[in-house]
């Protein structure tokens, strides 16, 4: 399925009702973020859940939130864009992966990471009354966008809550993104978040060097 067309069709539809839909934006890091909400604030209100308790170490997650919050505050978009922080429960993570802690980036300690900041989207999402949730995370080449998609609907049919489906790299989405940090000086981390990938990122430095 081309997930960015599925969204294109429901933007359509939107604008042709004239409708501003609610959306709660689950976002990863500021980077990622920036050209879903240059895209999306066109025709969404958005705010966005910064839910990441994978990330390491702690002071890692001070850093990316303290840049979320920065870029919501210097990016100019066509409808408000609002900032909801959830806890950073990193033993809720270890919990979720435990037996994984070997396998490399992108099989299954990660798909059980991605359900678990979706699944925390969907509840605020269903609890806020939203109209959609959805996250930024499929804007990386990295990351497998038919697998976030159908964690998203799925979660979406148990919690009541419609899911938007996405593909943001599509259509140079991740080139923007890369231009959009530069332009707001955003910090950049050279690994997805977790002490796994953060070991993983250390390793290929070292190869490198």
């Amino acid at each position: 399925m081309n997930y960015q067309k599925e969204l294109e069709k429901i933007i359509t539809v939107l604008e042709k009702e004239h409708k501003t839909p609610r959306l709660l934006l689950h976002s990863c890091c500021a980077p990622c973020s920036s050209y879903v909400l240059e895209y999306l604030s066109q025709y969404f209100r958005i705010t966005v859940f910064y839910y990441n308790p994978n990330i390491y170490p702690e002071s890692e997650y001070s850093k990316r939130i303290v840049e979320q919050q920065r870029l919501i505050d210097e990016m100019p978009v066509k409808h408000p864009v609002s900032f909801a922080a959830g806890p950073y429960e990193s033993a809720r993570f270890y919990e979720t992966v435990r037996g994984m802690e070997r396998e490399k980036e992108g099989g299954e300690r990660c798909t059980r990471c991605y359900e678990l900041r979706l699944r925390e989207a969907a509840v605020l999402a269903r609890d806020g009354k939203y109209d959609y949730f959805t996250t930024t995370l499929s804007i990386s080449p990295l990351k497998k966008a038919e697998k976030l998609n159908e964690i998203g609907v799925r979660l979406g049919k148990e919690y009541g809550v419609s899911y938007l489906p996405s593909d943001f790299k599509k259509k140079n989405g991740y080139k923007r993104s890369i231009e959009l940090s530069a332009e707001h000086r955003l910090y950049r981390q050279d690994y997805c978040g977790c002490v796994y990938s953060y070991e993983e990122a250390r390793q290929r430095r070292m190869d490198k060097n």
